[in-house]
C-alpha cells in the first residue's frame, strides 16, 4: 500500500494554509478610514471574496476583510478599513498600522462574484463595501469584453465619498462603467476632519452629479432589476434596507448577491 508522507498522522487535522504580507503603505483618508497596501506572498482568492486577517497589534484576533484589488501574482494587496463604533481592532488598524508591519492572511471565502459573460451588472456599495466591488471591476477590466456595469456608491455626505477621485478616473478610463454617487446629505458635517483636508484633490464628482437619498431609496426609484446581476455590499443596516427595497420593487431574489447583511 502506498503511503503519502505528507498525510496527517494519527488523525491530526492539517493546518489551514496562511500567507505573509508586509505593509508598504498606510494612507489615512478620513478620521475613521485608512487604505492599507501590502506586498507579499500570493494569496489565492478570487475577486469579491474576503480573507482572514491577523495584524501584529492584535495577534490573537482574526478579522475578515475584502481585498480591493483582484489577485496579483506579484503579491500586491489593498484593504479599505473603517473604524467600527466600539471596535478597538478596526480602530487600531486605522490609527496604528505602519509600513513594515507583517500581516498574516488566510481562509479566502465567499461566492460574491459576477459572471463576466452574463447580463448587465448593478453594483450597490455603501462605504468600504466598495472594496470587493472595485476588485471585481478591475478583474473585469482584464477581459476583452465586459458587460455594462453600473456602480452606485453611497455615503453620508460628499466628504465621506472617500474614493471619489479614484472612481471618477475609473469611469473616465472604462467606457463600460458608470459610477453613480449617492449621498444622504448634500452638506458635509461641521466638524473638521484633518485627514480629509490632507488628502483633498481636485478630482471627483461635481455637486450636480450627486444623487440625494439613501442607497435603498435611490435604487428603489429605478424599479425592478429583473435582467441584471445585482451585488450589494455595505453595513448590515444598509444591506438589509437595500435588499428589501430591491425585492419590494420586483427584483428576483436569485438575481441578488449581498455581503454585510
Amino acid at each position: 500500500m502506498d503511503i503519502d508522507p505528507n498525510a496527517p498522522r494519527n488523525g491530526a487535522v492539517p493546518e489551514a494554509p496562511v500567507w505573509k504580507s508586509t505593509v508598504v503603505g498606510h494612507h489615512r483618508l478620513r478620521h475613521d478610514l485608512a487604505v492599507i497596501r501590502l506586498i507579499g506572498e500570493f494569496v489565492p482568492f478570487t475577486a469579491g471574496q474576503s480573507v482572514e486577517v491577523r495584524v501584529p497589534q492584535f495577534p490573537g484576533l482574526r478579522r475578515r476583510l475584502s481585498p480591493a484589488l483582484p489577485p496579483s501574482l506579484d503579491g500586491k494587496l489593498e484593504f479599505h478599513v473603517r473604524t467600527v463604533p466600539g471596535g478597538w481592532c478596526s480602530g487600531g488598524i486605522v490609527a496604528d498600522t505602519a509600513a513594515g508591519d507583517e500581516w498574516t492572511l488566510g481562509a479566502p471565502a465567499g461566492t460574491f462574484a459576477i459572471d463576466p459573460a452574463g447580463d448587465e451588472v448593478v453594483m450597490i456599495a455603501g462605504g468600504t463595501g466598495l472594496a470587493p466591488m472595485r476588485a471585481q471591476i478591475l478583474e473585469l477590466a482584464r477581459r476583452e469584453v465586459q458587460p455594462p456595469t453600473y456602480l452606485f456608491i453611497g455615503a453620508a455626505s460628499p466628504r465621506e465619498l472617500y474614493a471619489a477621485d479614484m472612481l471618477a478616473l475609473l469611469a473616465e478610463e472604462l467606457p463600460w462603467l458608470t459610477v453613480v454617487p449617492v449621498v444622504e446629505s448634500l452638506e458635509d458635517p461641521d466638524r473638521p476632519d484633518e485627514w480629509y483636508e490632507r488628502s483633498r484633490v481636485d478630482i471627483g464628482f461635481a455637486a450636480d452629479e450627486l444623487l440625494y437619498g439613501t442607497l435603498a431609496d435611490v435604487i428603489g426609484s429605478h424599479g425592478a432589476f429583473d435582467r441584471h446581476q445585482v451585488l450589494v455590499c455595505g453595513s448590515p443596516a444598509m444591506t438589509r434596507a437595500t435588499v428589501e427595497r430591491l425585492l419590494g420593487t420586483g427584483t428576483p431574489a436569485e438575481r441578488i448577491q449581498f455581503e454585510g447583511g
